[in-house]
C-alpha cells in the first residue's frame, strides 16, 4: 500500500488528495496544513472582506472533518512540515504539541506564496496588514469597524479587488503604485478604462510612486511616506505588492529551486528528486506559448497541476502543457480580462511591432443592438504577422467580456489563427450575443490587416504622419462630433467620401479615423480604390480617447 504525503491544502494540496483516493482507494494519504482550514475560497477574500460575501462560513470549502469522511484523508491542520529528507522519504513536522517525523513513498508540495513584506521602515506597524488567509480577512474587517480610510499599497488584482470593497464598504480609499499604471497583464492602451473607473467611484490613484516608509499618526493612524516626498494618510493600510513563494523550509534539501525560490518541476510536475512532486502558486513550470519558464499564481492552473501531479504520482500521468495566463476581475461596473501575451511582453521577448506582431482594436457591442442593453467590449487582438497564430487578447466592458476572452483563450491553447475565429460557430440569440460574435469580428479585422487589405495606423504614429504631410479625414457624421475633436482633422462624413474625392491629391496619404474603426475601414476601401494612399485609425476615436489623446 503506497503511503502519500501533501504539504499544504487549498487548490493545489487539497485536489490532488481528493484525486489520489479516486485513484487508489487503498492508499494512505495524509495532507499536511499549516493553518487552521484544509480548503477555502481564497479568491473570494476580498469579497468577504467588502461584506458581498456576509457569511465567513461560505468561504470554507471543505472542512477537515468532512474531508476525511467523504476522501478518507488523514487531515492535519495547524501542522507545518518545516523539513524535507529526500534521501530518508521523510519529513518533518512541528505540531502545537510536539515536533515528529513521517514518512512518505510520494510526496506532493503545495505550500503556496506568501505576501511581500520588504523591509520598509514602519511595516511592521499592527495595522498595516496583508490578504492571504480567512484570519486575514477577519483582521480586515475587524479594522474596518474602526477605521474609516484606508491606504492600499499595490496595484495588482488583489489590491484594485480590495479597493474597490473598501470603496464599496463606505471608507475612503487611496491607491499607491510604484509603476506608472495599475494591472500590469493589461497593456497601458487598455488600462486608462479600469483607472477611470476607480476614479469615477472615488477611489484615488497615486501612480507611479512607491512607498519610502510608514509612520504612526498621534491620532492613531497611519502616514505613508511615497519616494516622491508626498505623504498619504489612512486609518490603516492594505499591503498588497505581490508574492512569492513558500518556500524556505525546503532550502537546504536537495529539492532544486529558481532564482526567487520557486520549485522547479517537469512537464509531469516532477521536481529533480524522484518521489517529490509539486503544483501550485509555489512552482516554476513553462509557458505553453513560449516554452519559457513561468510562474503564475492563479487558482486555475494550480487545480490543474494538482490533478496531473496526482495522476503522476499515481502512475497514470499526461504531460502539463504549460500556462497561457488567463485571469478576470471586477472593478465596480466593468470586467477586465486578459489571456496570453501582452505586448509588453511581446517587446521583452524582442518582438517588433509591425514585423512580428500586430494587433486590432474593436469595440463591439456584447449582444445585437436592436435588444435592450447592449454594452460596448473593448477588444484587443495580438497576433504574429508571419502566420495570424494568435498571441493575445485584452477585453474591458461591462457584460460580455469573460466568455469572449475564454474563447480566444482556448483558440491560443491548440495555437489557432485570426483566421480560425472567423470559422468559429459560437452561441447566439438577441439577449446573448449577435450573429457574428465579437470573436468573429475580432478574426474578422486582425485578418484584413494580415491580408494587406487594411493598413492600419496607430496612435502612436499619428504624429510623425501627419508631420511627414499626411491628411487626416474625420469619417463621423456629425451627431457624433460633440463626443469630441480630432484635432487636425478635415470633417468629411462617409456618405459625402466618394462625391469629394477631387478634393484630394493623389500624392498626398490620407489617414481616416472613424468612432471605432468600423467606418474608417470602409473610408479606407473607397480611397484605396481610387488610388489613394490610405491608412485607417486603430480602433478610431474611441481607442484615441482611451489613451487620452486630446491633441494630435
Amino acid at each position: 500500500m503506497s503511503k502519500y504525503i501533501i504539504v499544504g491544502g487549498v487548490a493545489g494540496g487539497a485536489t490532488a488528495a481528493a484525486r489520489l483516493r479516486r485513484l487508489d482507494e487503498h492508499a494512505e494519504i495524509v495532507l499536511f496544513e499549516r493553518g487552521e482550514d484544509i480548503s477555502f475560497a481564497n479568491c473570494g477574500l476580498p469579497y468577504y472582506v467588502g461584506d458581498v460575501i456576509a457569511e465567513r462560513g461560505d468561504l470554507l470549502l471543505q472542512t477537515p472533518a468532512k474531508f476525511r469522511g467523504m476522501y478518507n484523508v488523514d487531515v492535519r491542520v495547524c501542522s507545518e512540515v518545516v523539513r524535507v529528507d529526500t534521501a530518508q522519504h521523510t519529513v518533518e513536522v512541528r505540531s502545537a504539541d510536539s515536533v515528529y517525523t513521517e514518512r512518505y513513498d510520494a510526496l506532493l508540495l503545495s505550500p503556496g506564496a506568501k505576501p511581500l513584506r520588504p523591509p520598509i521602515p514602519g511595516i511592521e506597524h499592527p495595522r498595516i496588514a496583508t490578504l492571504r488567509s480567512v484570519q486575514d480577512a477577519d483582521r480586515f474587517r475587524a479594522m474596518m469597524e474602526t477605521g474609516r480610510s484606508v491606504v492600499v499599497v499595490g496595484g495588482g488584482f488583489i489590491g484594485v479587488e480590495l479597493a474597490e470593497n473598501f470603496c464599496e464598504r463606505g471608507l475612503s480609499v487611496t491607491l499607491v503604485e510604484a509603476m506608472p499604471h495599475i494591472l500590469p497583464v493589461f497593456d497601458t492602451d487598455m488600462i486608462s478604462l479600469l483607472e477611470d473607473e476607480l476614479r469615477r467611484h472615488g477611489v484615488e490613484l497615486v501612480l507611479g510612486d512607491g512607498v519610502a516608509g510608514f509612520e504612526e499618526q498621534s491620532d492613531g493612524g497611519i502616514c505613508v511616506r511615497l519616494g516622491s516626498g508626498r505623504e498619504v494618510h489612512g486609518d490603516f493600510v492594505a499591503l498588497a505588492i505581490g508574492v512569492r513563494p513558500d518556500t524556505s523550509f525546503l532550502e537546504g534539501s536537495d529539492i532544486a529551486l529558481g532564482a526567487r525560490g520557486h520549485i522547479l518541476v517537469d512537464e509531469y510536475m516532477r521536481t529533480n528528486v524522484p518521489d517529490v512532486y509539486a503544483v501550485g502558486d509555489a512552482v516554476l513550470t513553462r509557458s505553453a506559448q513560449t516554452g519559457k519558464e513561468a510562474a503564475l499564481p492563479l487558482a486555475g492552473p494550480a487545480n490543474r497541476q494538482a490533478r496531473l501531479a496526482a495522476d503522476s504520482m499515481a502512475g497514470v500521468g499526461r504531460a502539463y502543457r504549460g500556462v497561457i495566463g488567463t485571469a478576470a476581475l471586477k472593478v465596480f461596473g466593468r470586467t477586465a480580462a486578459a489571456t496570453g501575451q501582452n505586448e509588453r511582453a511581446l517587446q521583452a521577448a524582442g518582438l517588433k511591432y509591425g514585423e512580428d506582431y500586430r494587433f486590432t482594436v474593436i469595440f463591439p457591442r456584447h449582444h445585437v443592438t436592436y435588444y435592450p442593453g447592449a454594452q460596448e467590449i473593448a477588444l484587443k487582438l495580438m497576433f504574429r504577422t508571419s502566420d495570424g497564430v494568435i498571441l493575445g487578447a485584452q477585453a474591458i466592458g461591462s457584460e460580455g467580456v469573460d466568455k469572449r476572452i475564454d474563447v480566444i483563450a482556448a483558440a491560443i491553447g491548440q495555437s489557432l489563427t485570426v483566421a480560425d475565429l472567423q470559422e468559429f460557430e459560437l452561441s447566439y440569440a438577441p439577449p446573448y450575443s449577435a450573429a457574428k460574435d465579437p470573436v468573429n469580428m475580432a478574426g474578422y479585422a486582425a485578418e484584413n490587416i494580415l491580408q494587406g487589405r487594411s493598413v492600419p495606423l496607430l496612435p502612436r504614429e499619428l504624429a510623425a504622419e501627419v508631420a511627414a504631410g499626411a491628411m487626416l479625414i474625420d469619417v463621423r457624421p456629425p451627431e457624433e462630433y460633440h463626443t469630441g475633436e480630432i484635432a487636425g482633422a478635415q470633417r468629411i462624413p462617409l456618405p459625402q467620401l466618394r462625391e469629394r474625392l477631387h478634393e484630394f491629391d493623389p500624392k498626398t496619404p490620407i489617414i481616416v479615423c472613424c468612432k471605432m474603426g468600423l467606418r474608417g475601414y470602409l473610408a479606407e476601401q473607397i480611397l484605396r480604390a481610387h488610388g489613394f494612399t490610405a491608412k485607417n485609425m486603430v480602433g478610431g476615436y474611441y481607442y484615441l480617447r482611451m489613451q487620452h489623446e486630446e491633441e494630435i
